[in-house]
């Protein structure tokens, strides 16, 4: 008996693991008893769902039972898609560049819903072209809308996450955050934002047991990519459709809370070749795939 526990001894990890072990028992015996005699009912907050794949995440995650919240600047367009789903759905007006807004929905979502499950920041933009011959507002919107608005919707959405049984972000990432992208420059650094903020408060937002995640699709069948002007959509085609991302941030809010679960998740075998490839390739074959890529018709 005692070799067996100064074998234990050695082990560094010994007592981390029993800590680990002892702490999880608790939360899950805690999340019963909150939850214990009480019919549940799960429920998601998407910005930017009144079309494209804000849409297609509120119609499947309705379809899976969830109170879904559908809110844009089109607050016209998201209530119809409110109706059309039905009372289990709820569409208010977000601009989400404007925190006032993101608190202001918040409030309301929660109280209609009873706690806020699950976040997902999908509202974007996109511009495409010469970087020099794109206006400069152009630019700087792409940022305000793309990085400005996830930064509002976690700052904002994390006193109504902390309070709920069970919480998670899910961030509209892009596969252009794998390498910089000529004529997506903007954009292209507005997702590298994205997957930086999502990294870091995967992190961060341990504390609080919560996971921040992403999802990396490469050019999906929306209006955003309908008239884009970019050698890489003309080489690579647009083979996604909105059902497919939907279905990859379904899996991200079911995957199981251990150190296995990624952070950041491909959605699409082209854009999984081009994240394996960029670990495994040396700097300068990276910048000469992409200008292949890049390279116009």
């Amino acid at each position: 008996m005692f070799s067996s526990l100064k074998k234990k001894k050695k082990n560094p990890f010994f007592a981390v693991n029993i800590c680990y072990a002892q702490l999880k028992s608790l939360k899950t015996s805690a999340t019963k008893t909150k939850l214990k005699g009480k019919k549940y009912m799960h429920s998601i907050f998407i910005s930017g769902a009144a079309q494209g794949i804000g849409a297609a995440i509120a119609t499947l995650f309705y379809q899976h039972g969830y109170k879904v919240g559908i809110y844009d600047i089109n607050v016209v367009q998201a209530q119809k898609l409110a109706q059309h789903l039905g009372t289990n759905a709820k569409a208010g007006l977000l601009d989400v560049c404007h925190y006032e807004q993101w608190q202001q929905a918040l409030n309301e979502f929660q109280a209609w819903a009873g706690e806020i499950n699950i976040l997902v920041n999908n509202a974007g933009i996109l511009y495409s072209g010469a970087f020099e011959q794109t206006d400069i507002a152009a630019h700087q919107r792409t940022f305000n809308i793309n990085v400005n608005g996830v930064l509002n919707g976690c700052h904002a959405a994390l006193p109504f996450l902390r309070q709920a049984s069970f919480a998670r972000v899910i961030n509209l990432s892009s596969a252009s955050a794998i390498y910089g992208q000529p004529d997506l420059v903007s954009y292209s650094a507005s997702k590298f934002a994205v997957r930086g903020i999502t990294e870091g408060l995967d992190i961060e937002w341990q504390k609080y047991g919560i996971r921040v995640l992403d999802v990396m699709p490469l050019f999906v069948q929306t209006a955003l990519v309908k008239d884009m002007d970019a050698g890489s959509i003309q080489n690579m085609g647009v083979h996604l459709t909105t059902e497919d991302v939907a279905q990859a941030i379904y899996a991200r809010v079911q995957a199981k809370d251990s150190i296995f679960t990624k952070t950041h998740q491909a959605v699409g075998l082209k854009t999984q070749i081009l994240m394996t490839l960029s670990k495994l390739s040396p700097q300068f074959l990276n910048r000469m795939s992409n200008r292949f890529l890049a390279k116009r018709k």
